[in-house]
């Protein structure tokens, strides 16, 4: 295949993974829900704006989605000490279940749907998704 077409078929590709996935539920958790509890459950509590940068979306929309996870118990918010205003959230034990449950569900259908790969096919579709999401 010629440069051009590679491209073409991988952001077909992609476009075709993406409306599969994207707003489908695995556990109790939607992906937007799943992605914010593992980043603060992977490294530490985190405020508002911090979590919009890793993510890269717009401060409000995550405003938006931890208000909607602490009115669920899966966060909580602590207070920043040197600041009365600001706060972190941290991930609660309800919260640390459902993320587990939603990860073991996203797992076992991933594992599924790639079942007859050989284990250096899995590992090398890895390391690729994984250099590819470095790169944003």
């Amino acid at each position: 295949m010629m440069d051009n077409q590679v491209l073409d078929t991988i952001e077909v590709e992609l476009a075709i993974l993406w409306r599969r996935i994207a707003n489908r539920k695995h556990g109790n958790l939607d992906r937007s829900a799943y992605l914010l509890l593992h980043q603060i459950d992977a490294y530490g509590a985190a405020g508002v704006k911090a979590l919009a940068e890793e993510s890269h979306l717009d401060v409000s929309t995550v405003s938006r989605q931890a208000a909607a996870l602490e009115h669920k118990g899966y966060v909580t918010r602590i207070p920043d000490p040197t600041d009365g205003r600001a706060y972190s959230l941290q991930i609660t034990e309800q919260g640390k279940r459902e993320l587990l449950i939603s990860k073991q569900a996203r797992a076992d259908r991933i594992g599924y749907l790639i079942r007859d790969w050989t284990g250096e096919e899995k590992r090398i579709f890895a390391e690729l998704l994984t250099r590819l999401n470095r790169t944003f």
